[in-house]
């Protein structure tokens, strides 16, 4: 199907036989080894983003000469990583970002690095001391969080891009033109009182300013005529609500493309057309699930496909459309295969295949040729060596059927020894976000420990539809309950060992987690919280202290809790005194998302629990652990905990 190209000494991929054992906690615990990759305009160069022992590298490779390895340049420890993309044939820019913090406040400060790719050398492209930050209603700190914001990355000017900042963080910020070598800039468009983020339609010129207001935290829309510089709001534009999600323009400088309900219940997408004022045009909208984006032509003027995602990310393309990626999709029929980069005329193309067992490899296509393969993504995990995915079905206790996933540990050959296992039932993070069947190491960790794995999408989980995403967001208890049965209907079906089941999550699965060893200690025999929220009011205070905190905790909450009694009987720090089984507890000093004052409340309430806590903490560490050294030494004390809960499961390799 593709050939492989020995890249061994410039990816450090050792050569991996058949494993005779389980991954280690470590080997899960590793970073990508490539995190991002891209290709040179001419196509006569590629950049990849490369993990050396915990921290990433940038390597240009010459693509006639492979083997030369002698252009790179160390990323520092705190930066991690976003993407990168070359600007023009001698030019790369990365974007990456820090933990910082701001007196007492953890935030996450955004930067683009632009890289010579000639002599290595490079420079932060915008200078953050130029600028202000607000934090919270009046405290003001001299320093710019946002310097990583593109608005138009100037395909046909080589030598400048669109960025979007100014004198206060994220406050009126302008357009600016940025040269990509020296970072002097000049304004392109002033700042616009409530716009926060801008669009330009396909010729770059500022169309679109979309915010909030300072005041109440209202959508504001402002849209600028094509052949004028009136800016009008949205107000004028019938059915074009100030919050609508706009995936960019058409050809057409009066057409825009947005997501819609239309009267159904999921998103799809659609034209609007700002002349005539109305939506002209269904581009794409499937009944069962959410439409996420689109896809353009090579030259960004048609739309060709729309994206969502059912089991797995789907790509559906349009009426008569094929294109390379829709090919390589049907080659490698068995993976999810997403699309990476491509050279400014479309001849190469780098993409990357995985599955849910999987973790992937990234692919370079050349037009006449066979893929090749550039390298693994986590090249010390054998895909032998991990655990199927299938999708399932269950009903909760009022009828809603709710999807989810169970990972199958790998020593398990066939259906007849599917029953009585280990189990980890593992809700996602968001709340509002989702599973799907792709590669999960979280998952997979469990999977080959010798524990079966349930995810679930509760109810309030994205992609399945308004009436779906908002019985959860109204209702945060039904999302528990949601999580409670599929436990339970793992147990009768036999697949569970009702003694050896543990409830494991991360962020709000964090906090379910901790709900869930407090509600149902009968139906649990341990609980894992990763950075999981434990005290809604205080969760709450500390939303207060960013920009429009306020009014992103009521949308995060939505009427999930509707007064203090619910706010009281669904955090886990007042409930503490009811967990009486094992618990692991542990979060990052520096998370933004979850402040690390939740993990310290949770530890003080649990000093008199009737239970026995195994906690950690990661110095510097964030929401995500992207430190390796912190996910490794998670991983193995997590293990060491599960050992210690439930025993060494018979069902590891």
């Amino acid at each position: 199907m593709f050939r492989v190209l020995s890249l061994a000494v410039v990816f450090f991929i050792a050569s991996l036989g058949s494993a005779l054992a389980a991954p280690s906690a470590r080997d899960f615990g590793t970073l990508p080894q490539i995190a991002d990759a891209a290709l040179s305009p001419d196509g006569d160069a590629i950049a990849v983003l490369v993990n050396k022992d915990g921290r990433y590298i940038i390597r240009v490779i010459e693509l006639s000469n492979m083997k030369d390895v002698s252009r790179l340049i160390s990323l520092g420890p705190e930066m991690k990583p976003n993407y990168i993309k070359w600007v023009n044939d001698k030019r790369l820019i990365l974007s990456f970002w820090q933990s910082e913090r701001l007196g007492d406040t953890p935030i996450q400060t955004g930067y683009l690095f632009s890289l010579d790719t000639e002599n290595m050398k490079g420079k932060i492209l915008v200078d953050p001391s130029k600028g202000d930050v607000l934090i919270g209603a009046t405290t003001e700190f001299k320093f710019r969080q946002f310097n990583n914001v593109v608005v138009n990355w100037l395909e046909d000017d080589p030598d400048h891009i669109l960025m979007a900042y100014g004198e206060f963080n994220g406050r009126k910020p302008d357009i600016r033109k940025v040269n990509v070598k020296s970072g002097r800039d000049s304004i392109v468009k002033r700042g616009i009182t409530n716009v926060q983020n801008w669009q330009t339609d396909l010729t770059g010129e500022p169309r679109i300013g979309q915010g909030r207001k300072e005041s109440d935290g209202s959508w504001v829309l402002r849209i600028r005529d094509a052949d004028s510089n009136t800016w009008r709001f949205s107000e004028e534009f019938p059915g074009l609500d100030a919050d609508v999600s706009i995936h960019g323009f058409t050809s057409n400088p009066n057409e825009l493309i947005i997501s819609a309900y239309q009267g159904r219940d999921t998103i799809g997408l659609y034209v609007y057309d700002l002349s005539q004022k109305s939506i002209t045009e269904k581009i794409y909208h499937n009944d069962t699930y959410d439409a996420t984006g689109v896809v353009l032509s090579a030259d960004g003027d048609e739309v060709i496909g729309a994206r969502y995602v059912s089991e797995t990310p789907q790509t559906e393309m349009l009426s008569k459309y094929d294109t390379v990626m829709s090919n390589m999709r049907e080659r490698f029929s068995s993976s999810v295969v997403q699309f990476v980069d491509r050279t400014a005329d479309g001849g190469k193309i780098l993409f990357n295949a995985s599955s849910s067992s999987d973790p992937g490899n990234l692919l370079i296509f050349e037009q006449g040729q066979e893929p090749i393969s550039l390298g693994q993504l986590h090249p010390q995990l054998n895909p032998e060596d991990l655990g199927i995915v299938i999708g399932v079905e269950y009903t909760a206790r009022d009828g809603q059927t709710i999807p989810g996933f169970l990972t199958i540990p790998p020593s398990i050959t066939n259906a007849a020894q599917l029953k009585k296992l280990p189990f980890i039932v593992l809700p996602h993070g968001g709340p509002y976000a989702r599973d799907s069947k792709r590669f999960d190491y979280f998952a997979q960790f469990f999977a080959t420990r010798g524990y079966g794995v349930l995810q679930m999408n509760f109810r309030g989980s994205a992609g399945y539809g308004k009436t779906f995403k908002e019985s959860g967001r109204q209702n945060w208890v039904v999302m528990q309950d949601d999580v409670e049965d599929g436990t339970r209907w793992l147990v009768s079906e036999g697949l569970a060992d009702p003694k050896r089941i543990c409830i494991v999550g991360w962020s709000y699965g964090g906090y379910a987690a901790l709900m869930g060893a407090a509600k149902n200690t009968d139906l649990y025999n341990c609980s894992v919280s990763m950075a999981g929220l434990t005290d809604i009011r205080d969760f709450i205070r500390d939303q207060k202290k960013y920009r429009f905190g306020k009014f992103a905790a009521k949308n995060f909450f939505g009427n999930g809790l509707e007064d203090k009694d619910d706010v009281k009987d669904n955090s886990p720090v007042k409930l503490a005194d009811q967990i009486r089984i094992p618990l692991f507890l542990a979060h990052g000093t520096k998370d933004q998302a979850v402040h690390f004052d939740q993990f310290t409340r949770m530890k003080s309430a649990l000093k008199k629990a009737p239970t026995n806590v195994t906690y950690m903490e990661f110095r510097g560490g964030d929401h995500y652990l992207s430190s390796q050294k912190d996910r490794q030494e998670f991983l193995t004390g997590l293990e060491a905990f599960l050992i210690k809960a439930n025993g060494k499961s018979e069902f590891m390799q």
